[in-house]
């Protein structure tokens, strides 16, 4: 059964701050699809600066070395290489310009070969992919918090974290050293009516797992999602810019 994908996006400003360090985007090649979230930080305007670069630089470092690849542990390796890249470039924009030093950003990406089984996933920070499939839902990246690295050394639980003072201070992003050579990649195995949803934690952080599943039930044409999602974070109370991407698998016409 050959697969496709069908994807909404959405990302907004929110109600408190005054602008948007989001970026999103969904490139769809021939035979490949990228699609990025991701979420700046920095002084001034250098937190848009940081997560636009690394939505543009992502697919095209993507684009240009996954011609012809199939095999699964080389996908791997140049999905990690593609966010070498970018925290290289992110990293030496900022040495070079006063007024973006020490700029950063989260990103998560997923990345698809037309027509597979299969969508590679990677991340750095605390911007998520999640797996919904027959009413669960599955979180299948790590945060790069250090309320994560607490619950990970077993000094606190998984619950705490949530409400944690350090749940969103980062300790890798891109635009950091701590990024090495890359991130794990995750093959994930997809099937027709599974939906991924990648997010910054304007989202995550303030609406419930549950309650993701339950609006993502509620809600069948994806980009009605995407932006449903969007203004359920709002309405939820969060005080951060939001965005998401919602891709639903579906079986080729």
């Amino acid at each position: 059964m050959a697969l496709t994908l069908a994807i909404g996006k959405c990302t907004l400003l929110g109600n408190y701050r005054e602008n948007n360090e989001d970026a999103i985007d969904v490139k769809q090649f021939p035979d490949l699809t990228v699609a990025v979230v991701a979420d700046g930080m920095g002084g001034q305007q250098a937190g848009e600066v940081a997560s636009k670069r690394a939505i543009d630089i992502l697919p095209r470092e993507l684009k240009k070395n996954l011609v012809n690849v199939t095999d699964a542990d080389r996908v791997k390796q140049i999905a990690r290489q593609a966010v070498v890249q970018a925290n290289a470039e992110i990293m030496e924009m900022a040495a070079l310009d006063r007024d973006l030093t020490n700029m950063g950003t989260t990103v998560v990406m997923a990345v698809w070969r037309k027509g597979s089984n299969t969508i590679y996933l990677a991340s750095i920070g605390d911007s998520r992919a999640y797996l919904i499939r027959s009413n669960k839902i599955e979180q299948l990246t790590v945060d790069h918090s250090i309320a994560q690295a607490l619950v990970e050394a077993k000094t606190i639980s998984a619950a705490e974290a949530r409400v944690h003072k350090y749940r969103n201070v980062l300790w890798k992003y891109l635009g950091s050293k701590e990024v090495g050579d890359g991130p794990d990649v995750k093959a994930q195995t997809i099937k027709v009516g599974d939906r991924l949803l990648l997010c910054t934690d304007g989202l995550s952080g303030v609406v419930a797992d549950e309650d993701l599943v339950k609006f993502m039930q509620q809600h069948t044409n994806v980009q009605d999602c995407a932006d449903g999602l969007g203004q359920f974070a709002l309405d939820s109370g969060s005080k951060d810019n939001v965005s998401c991407i919602v891709i639903e698998v579906q079986e080729t016409k």
